[in-house]
């Protein structure tokens, strides 16, 4: 087996989906062998033994795991890109009962599979889709009504409805670049160092550090800028908090994030990061369903405006070291460090 067996063993006591298909963990006092995710109770390492196929294990006297099913890696994956493919193609979003069908799974483990790997529902999936093409129409000058249709949505109503709070501007706004919209922002101190906010009506856009007036105009050149506000003190005090906590709950903090479907999915997988942990971009590819897409992952991952909310700190180099930050390693390191207290 390529991978090393330390790398292995704690690929499966964090329960690593990245690895699965990769190897299989064998449990020779049970008989099984399982995938590096399965969510059972972790065997005592003196009686695990790694393989590199089901086969092999098979070989050695052991049976498949009924529970994580891990043979079933392969069929997964071919059931997930044909899902894709399934939604990409229809006019009208399909149900996850005809996308089970496709796949010969139940609509629930379907849903399960589908999430594993991409990190959406096939629904949100969906949604994605329709918003990363309407965004598309419309920065590309098309009408707000032909944008609209050409993305998917059978109405304007639908539209907005699915949009609020999502493009942080009407349709019309976006097409003209944001002109128009008023961003409240400050300069506040943390232990961490000077750290700028922005927020819109709709929640946070832009968190950084050692940033000011120049640096939030470059991001958001047709936005009115307006140095503080009192009616946004309540909500820049929990950014500062949740700053000098990172790993906190910070789900009560709304955002005004803007991106592709493939950078939501990203940033989303970013949060999804237990806190304390890190992954490569190779492992957050493969977390997202395409182990060759880690390039694009470095890419949505820098086109992130919000620090620490959503955490890129998090992000590694492949052999485990601290790698980059756009704010300097030694933040990078603190805000790691903190989070593993």
């Amino acid at each position: 087996m390529s991978i090393g067996e330390n790398e292995a063993w704690m690929a499966v006591k964090r329960r690593d989906r990245y690895y699965d298909g990769r190897f299989v963990t064998g449990v020779l006092s049970t008989g099984i062998y399982c995938r590096p995710s399965c969510a059972a109770r972790h065997p005592l390492r003196e009686n695990v033994r790694f393989f590199t196929s089901g086969a092999e294990a098979r070989a050695a006297g052991l049976r498949a795991c009924k529970r994580c099913l891990p043979d079933d890696v392969a069929r997964d994956e071919a059931a997930v890109l044909s899902a894709i493919d399934e939604i990409r193609q229809a006019e009208d979003a399909p149900s996850l009962i005809a996308l089970a069908q496709i796949a010969g799974y139940s609509p629930t483990h379907f849903q399960r599979v589908f999430k594993r790997a991409t990190g959406l529902s096939p629904a949100a999936y969906a949604r994605a889709l329709r918003e990363e093409r309407a965004r598309d129409a419309l920065s590309a000058g098309e009408s707000v009504t032909d944008a609209i249709y050409e993305a998917g949505y059978g109405s304007a109503s639908r539209f907005y409805e699915d949009m609020k709070g999502r493009l942080g501007m009407t349709a019309s706004d976006w097409r003209d670049g944001g002109k128009g919209r008023t961003i409240r922002w400050s300069v506040v101190e943390t232990s961490l160092g000077q750290m700028l906010i922005a927020a819109t009506e709709e929640g946070v856009c832009c968190l950084s550090f050692g940033e000011g007036e120049a640096e939030l105009c470059a991001r958001f050149p047709k936005a009115e800028l307006v140095e503080g506000s009192e009616d946004f003190e309540a909500l820049f005090d929990k950014v500062v908090k949740a700053v000098e906590r990172p790993g906190s709950d910070v789900s009560a903090i709304p955002l005004d994030v803007k991106g592709t479907a493939f950078q939501q999915r990203v940033w989303q997988a970013l949060r999804d990061i237990p806190p304390g942990e890190t992954r490569s971009y190779g492992e957050l590819a493969a977390a997202l369903g395409n182990p060759k897409a880690s390039r694009a992952v470095g890419g949505a991952n820098g086109a992130n405006n919000i620090a620490v909310l959503i955490p890129c700190h998090r992000v590694v180099q492949a052999d485990g070291s601290i790698g980059g930050y756009a704010y300097g390693t030694e933040i990078k390191s603190e805000l790691l460090r903190r989070e593993k207290e």
